[in-house]
Formats: structure tokens, C-alpha cells, sequence
């Protein structure tokens, strides 16, 4: 595994990010279930579900909807730890870059 000194800084995995991951992973998966119905005519994944156009088509688009609220909430997170990220991020580069440092804004 490598030493987290020798490559640029990630976001922190919080809580909330994991369980907005969770949810994402659940509307991929009614996406999934759903559009098996189109595939198939019949539930592929789960014997018996979606039954119905009607059912295959809420099933996607409710998936989809849950995928794109959790994406946004994901986001929402990780543009709360900017400030901290882009602190580690110019550590990182005076360390490993020292050639490409920003001039400091307090400077002007």
C-alpha cells in the first residue's frame, strides 16, 4: 500500500458519504431490477418482480432518482472538506512539487 506522503490527498470517507453510498448502491440496484423487466419481459432478478410494465418502469425511475439525490448529497459532503483537502493539497505540493507552489494570497 502506498505511503499517503507520496500521493496527492483524497477525500475522508465520512458517515454520512458511506450511507449516501449505500442508498446509491440501492437505486443502481432498482435500475437494475427494473430494467431487467425490459430486457427479459419478465423479472429477471427476482422471480416475479417487477411484474408489469408499470411496475418496471417506477422501479427504474425511482432508482434513478435515489441514484441521483445520493450522488448530489455525496457531493454536498465532499465539498464540505475543501478546506481541509486544499490545505493537505498544498502541503502536498510544497513537499513533492515545491517548483509549482501558488502564491501565497496574503503576499498581494
Amino acid at each position: 500500500m502506498l505511503k499517503p506522503s507520496i500521493r496527492p490527498p483524497r477525500p475522508q470517507l465520512t458517515g454520512p458519504i458511506f450511507a449516501y453510498a449505500l442508498a446509491d448502491v440501492f437505486g443502481l440496484s432498482c435500475v437494475g431490477i427494473g430494467a431487467s423487466w425490459f430486457a427479459a419481459g419478465k423479472g429477471a432478478i427476482i422471480a416475479g418482480f417487477p411484474s408489469s410494465m408499470v411496475e418496471a418502469v417506477v422501479c427504474t425511475a425511482g432508482g434513478a432518482a435515489v441514484m441521483l439525490w445520493s450522488v448530489a448529497r455525496i457531493l454536498r459532503e465532499i465539498a464540505k472538506q475543501a478546506p481541509q483537502m486544499q490545505d493537505r493539497y498544498d502541503a502536498y505540493i510544497a513537499a513533492h512539487h515545491p517548483d509549482k507552489v501558488r502564491p501565497d494570497k496574503e503576499a498581494d
